[in-house]
């Protein structure tokens, strides 16, 4: 399985440092938030129409990691 970490980020400055979709100002925890509470794919790609279905892959890779209390270094650096 390819992984997708890539393109979660860690930017000082943006998002309080908080980890974000690929240096752009959505916060791995409000993705997670909106497919936690049930939104498709289709109804996110609506609402964030910046985001690609790769996105979703390595968030829910990201959390999936979390989960285990995995530390994951982050790429400062945005990803185009």
């Amino acid at each position: 399985m390819e992984s997708h970490l890539n393109r979660i980020t860690s930017i000082p400055g943006l998002c309080n440092g908080k980890p974000t979709i690929r240096g752009k100002r959505l916060t791995v925890h409000t993705l997670l938030s909106h497919l936690a509470a049930g939104e498709t794919e289709a109804e996110i790609f609506e609402s964030f129409p910046f985001l690609e279905k790769e996105d979703i892959t390595a968030v829910l890779e990201y959390s999936a990691l979390m989960a285990d209390h995995i530390n994951i270094p982050l790429s400062n650096k945005q990803v185009a």
